[in-house]
């Protein structure tokens, strides 16, 4: 991946001044600084190690366009429980970098002393204190207003398989039983979309309650996992699911976040289409803002077809997840070659529709 110059750390950590639509209910665009916080569960024994490692990649992390300061706390009841937070500028600066295979590479030598970890990412809406923070007031943008959402997460993941094994890869991928929807008494499964175009696969996912304990409750369902084993042979990146190290490397490169989510004000039921866009590379998080601007536009348009649209992107990978109004006018929303005008200077080759393979949804989501 290309490293971020000056001028693109500028440009996706610069203060939006576009106001808030009260339709987004997700969005890293709005220039609000950004809280992260990393819960950790280190092995019996091994807190000197963990604090060395950690030692080690708070060093790399100062270097980060975009970071602004880091806390290590350890629980005063159970040793084996720590807390790490970070602030950042904004968020496009940190999901840029946690997004990079320069973090996978960062984070490796803490994996031999943690027994789990939890991310949780907050975007800054309020705060007290004088000081440096007083002073600094100007340049440290809070979020100007909660954003109101309707309780849904949404996530993806994505991989690329074999050439020339597409057709059975979409043959395995849209041939099983859906997993029990019901998670525990808090969390359930709403939706999974799952495309394709050309050797890349995007399953987009949908949940009430907790993404995380989602994500483990689909892997150890045995039709899922039958799945994930046939598919094996033909994935370009090669894993072994009964190596932890092995699952959590792929997963961690496959995850394909969510950067903004906005709905029109109809609530009616729409037809799923999903867009691949192919950023130049370094460009990803601005063609992602630039699609997530046209589709607020989109939204408060009421000619438009465009029912609810999620951006999800990493690297130089953005996928279009919309949902548009039945009948001819959801064409609208499909790329057409030479119309793109705005996007050009950000694209790697013309936007494409990727083909659907399965849409599954929970009866009572």
């Amino acid at each position: 991946m290309r490293s971020m110059t000056t001028t693109t750390s500028e440009k996706i950590s610069a203060p939006s001044t576009r106001q808030v639509s009260k339709r987004v209910s997700q969005s890293v665009f709005d220039g609000s600084r950004l809280r992260v916080v990393l819960l950790v569960d280190v092995h019996d024994g091994a807190q000197q190690q963990f604090l060395e490692a950690y030692e080690q990649l708070c060093n790399q992390v100062a270097q980060v366009p975009g970071h602004v300061s880091d806390q290590l706390c350890q629980s005063i009841e159970n040793p084996s429980q720590w807390l790490i937070t970070s602030e950042w500028e904004s968020a496009p600066p940190f999901l840029t970098w946690v997004n990079s295979e320069e973090h996978v590479r960062m984070v490796e030598p803490l994996h031999s002393c943690v027994r789990d970890t939890r991310s949780l990412r907050f975007h800054i809406v309020r705060e007290t204190g004088g000081g440096e923070a007083a002073a600094s007031g100007a340049r440290r943008r809070l979020q100007a207003s909660p954003r109101i959402g309707d309780g849904v997460i949404r996530h993806a993941l994505t991989f690329t398989v074999k050439p020339g094994s597409e057709a059975q890869v979409k043959r395995i991928l849209a041939d099983y039983a859906s997993p029990r929807a019901k998670v525990d008494e808090t969390t359930r499964l709403c939706r999974t979309s799952l495309f394709m175009h050309g050797n890349r696969v995007v399953r987009a996912i949908e949940v009430r309650g907790d993404l995380l304990a989602a994500l483990r409750h689909v892997a150890r369902q045995p039709e899922v996992r039958a799945v994930e084993e046939a598919i094996n042979p033909y994935l370009e990146q090669e894993r072994d699911l009964n190596d932890q190290e092995s699952a959590r490397v792929f997963f961690t490169r496959a995850a394909l976040p969510a950067v903004h989510h906005v709905t029109a004000d109809e609530l009616t039921e729409g037809e799923r289409r999903a867009l691949y866009y192919p950023a130049r590379p370094g460009d990803g998080m601005q063609l992602a803002e630039l699609l997530a601007q046209q589709d607020e536009a989109a939204a408060a348009d009421p000619d438009s077809p465009v029912l609810r649209s999620t951006i999800f992107q990493r690297d130089d990978v953005v996928v279009r997840l919309v949902d548009v109004a039945p009948g001819p006018g959801g064409r609208a929303v499909l790329p057409e070659p030479g119309r793109q005008s705005a996007l050009s200077a950000l694209l790697d080759g013309e936007p494409v529709g990727m083909d659907l393979v399965t849409d599954r949804r929970s009866p009572d989501a």
